[in-house]
């Protein structure tokens, strides 16, 4: 694994506020998205998306969404002034049926117009808020406002908006046959930089064993030239330092009298050996790849 790339460093001061927007968005992703419908003490409704947003609790269940202050001209955004007003909100989540729809509600409308009949969402009642959810949304969770949190006074600034969870709808068609969350059955989208969305589906999704459990070796006790391989990458390395033991002498002799790995042997090539070793990995044999770096 090499690390000989170029680094451009930046002081975040000393660049316009444009660049740096530019920069961490297309960095910090993909993000979430927190499709957030909200009312105002009048009775007009809000809806419209954030991509700065997470879960950041689960006892007690909290969700952080922050509407931004407008860069241009520092005005606050009618989802602020809102939850403000009224301290409860929706949070719906967006999968790909619904991000053309989701993106038209993001046009900065004037303040009482519903985003809801622009955008042609389902407005449905909430159970424990005022807001109501979207109908097309695959979960919903309705919220009670904790606090709002002010991160500066300039333009950009955020607002972390902290929402307890008190409701949450689940569409049956989004589960498995457990009763959980289907994640391929979601085909949840989220905010890249620019324009870019990505979709969470088919080839972009990919399991890795959480190693909670159980106590990996670490990639610091490989071998010193498998650990500066020009071959193996840093997924690699991760993925033999979550075995739990070292090979056995044993298993290196069986592995050393394999027939391929004999003729490898036999011409004294260590990079053929990583690049049979990465193949392994590869195919799963990872236990057997963890041998043969350790000829």
């Amino acid at each position: 694994m090499s690390n000989n790339e170029e680094i451009n460093s930046i002081d975040p001061t000393s660049i316009s506020q444009q660049e740096l927007h530019g920069y961490l968005l297309s960095a910090v992703a993909p993000r979430p998205i927190c499709f957030a419908s909200t009312i105002d003490k009048e009775g007009n409704v809000n809806l419209s998306p954030f991509s700065y947003f997470n879960l950041f609790s689960v006892n007690p269940p909290i969700m952080i969404f922050s509407p931004s202050r407008r860069g241009r001209d520092n005005t606050t955004k009618h989802t602020l002034e809102n939850v403000l007003e009224v301290k409860e909100t929706v949070i719906n989540i967006v999968n790909y049926d619904m991000v053309e729809q989701m993106s038209l509600s993001s046009t900065e409308y004037d303040e009482g117009v519903n985003e809801f009949v622009k955008a042609g969402f389902t407005q449905v009642p909430s159970d424990k808020v005022k807001p109501p959810r979207v109908g097309e949304a695959p979960v919903a969770f309705e919220c009670v406002v904790d606090k709002v949190i002010a991160l500066g006074d300039g333009p950009g600034a955020g607002n972390l908006v902290l929402a307890k969870v008190v409701q949450i709808h689940v569409k049956k068609a989004y589960l498995d046959a457990d009763g959980n969350l289907d994640t391929p059955k979601l085909d949840l989208v989220a905010r890249m930089g620019g324009n870019w969305y990505c979709r969470a589906n088919g080839d972009a999704l990919f399991e890795i064993p959480k190693p909670i459990r159980t106590k990996g070796i670490g990639v610091d006790m490989l071998p010193e030239a498998v650990r500066n391989s020009t071959v193996l990458t840093g997924n690699n390395l991760g993925r033999l330092g979550n075995l739990e033991e070292l090979p056995t002498k044993e298993a290196i002799s069986k592995i050393a009298a394999h027939s391929e790995v004999k003729s490898i042997l036999a011409d004294k090539n260590s990079v053929d050996i990583h690049k049979l070793a990465q193949k392994w990995l590869e195919q799963g044999k990872t236990e057997d790849a963890l041998a043969l770096l350790h000829l």
